[in-house]
């Protein structure tokens, strides 16, 4: 038995290493029977993730803690089915055409307003109902090389879906690399009329593993220094205000726990507040954003991106729902980091803008880095 494991083992590392595409099965059918498919991304230093067509969707992410064992990360459920459900709070999915919220569902482009769905009343959120993003099911592509693993997932939304303007064509890649405890997840865009576009991944961790209790003891830095003051809907005044001197400042590793109580008491019911991230060095593609860790694991998760903005959500709504392997996901038991432009920006000139025109190419990339913790020693 040990040594038919060692030799499964010994191929499997062979298959990774020589470029061997990403596996797929079949994960369940949508309820008008379109068939889902889930793949499997897999590299030499433990990193196992998971991606399925329907919503082009991360559902699983495998890391190892500080003793080498390795554990799911990410909220979700064991089939497509729960994904359908009313269980489902937007856990790993691809969140457009317009992530986060837009105030009353409105916009004025080119001279024409348009109306949205309301569906996160009295605003519009993370692009609608039947035809978001989110809800749809993607083409997909893997590819591989001596590099990693991949998929390249591809849909294109038709003018007037979710009442957007324009034929919105878009491609969501996740990518392994063979040798780094990491995963990358790069966007793109293209359209034949202005519209917005703002992209974004809405992965719940938890780092301590998925149905673990709770994120408070979780350690959060966020690279910003100002964040955007929202009203009860959670939509930005339009001022762009300091985090010193608030319950917002993550300028400094902090405990999610502490100061959670005093922002429970808002219209937020706890973390739901897009952070300014501070401005690239020159010469640098992307940015830090944030770095995540929990002490028990030993896990440390550091994020990436070209987005200018980070939402950074405590997971307050979440209600006990069961998810993958029947277990229960408790409130504030898992967190969303969201790289994206900040909410509502359509409607503020001061924000970076987020239309897309014709001729124009919407690119995006987001990076989870995953280390180990290293205590500091006490003298």
């Amino acid at each position: 038995m040990k040594l038919s494991v060692l030799i499964f083992g010994a191929f499997l590392m062979s298959s990774v290493a020589s470029g061997a595409e990403p596996s797929s099965e079949p994960f369940g059918k949508t309820k008008d029977g379109q068939p889902v498919e889930i793949y499997t991304l897999k590299n030499k230093t433990g990193i196992t993730a998971k991606v399925m067509t329907r919503g082009a969707t991360l559902v699983q992410l495998h890391v190892p803690d500080k003793a080498g064992k390795s554990s799911d990360v990410l909220l979700g459920f064991d089939s497509v089915s729960g994904y359908e459900s009313d269980d489902n709070q937007y856990f790993g999915c691809t969140t457009g055409r317009v992530c986060n919220r837009i105030a009353k569902g409105k916009f004025t482009l080119d001279g024409k307003e348009y109306t949205l769905a309301i569906n996160n009343e009295p605003n519009h959120l993370h692009g609608g109902l039947a035809a978001s993003l989110d809800k749809v099911v993607w083409k997909a592509a893997p590819y591989s090389s001596e590099k990693g693993q991949g998929v390249k997932f591809s849909f294109t939304s038709p003018d007037g879906a979710e009442n957007y303007p324009g034929n919105l064509s878009v491609t969501v890649s996740y990518f392994v690399p063979s040798d780094e405890n990491s995963i990358s997840i790069e966007y793109s865009a293209t359209t034949d009329k202005a519209t917005p576009v703002n992209l974004t991944n809405h992965a719940y961790f938890n780092l301590a593993g998925e149905g673990s209790t709770t994120v408070l003891d979780h350690s959060l830095h966020l690279n910003a220094d100002k964040y955007t003051p929202g009203d009860d809907g959670m939509i930005p005044t339009g001022e762009i205000s300091p985090v010193e001197g608030t319950d917002l400042d993550f300028r400094k590793p902090t405990r999610i726990g502490d100061r959670i109580e005093s922002i429970g008491k808002t219209a937020a019911i706890g973390y739901d507040h897009n952070f300014v991230l501070n401005a690239k060095k020159s010469g640098e593609e992307m940015t830090l954003a944030a770095t995540l860790t929990e002490s028990t694991s030993g896990r440390k998760m550091t994020v990436t991106t070209t987005e200018p903005g980070i939402q950074f959500y405590s997971g307050n709504f979440l209600k006990g729902q069961k998810g993958k392997g029947g277990k229960v996901y408790a409130h504030r038991s898992a967190l969303c980091l969201e790289t994206q432009h900040y909410p509502d920006s359509v409607n503020h000139s001061n924000f970076p803008t987020t239309i897309l025109k014709p001729g124009e190419k919407f690119a995006s990339k987001t990076t989870y880095t995953f280390a180990i913790e290293t205590p500091v020693s006490k003298k």
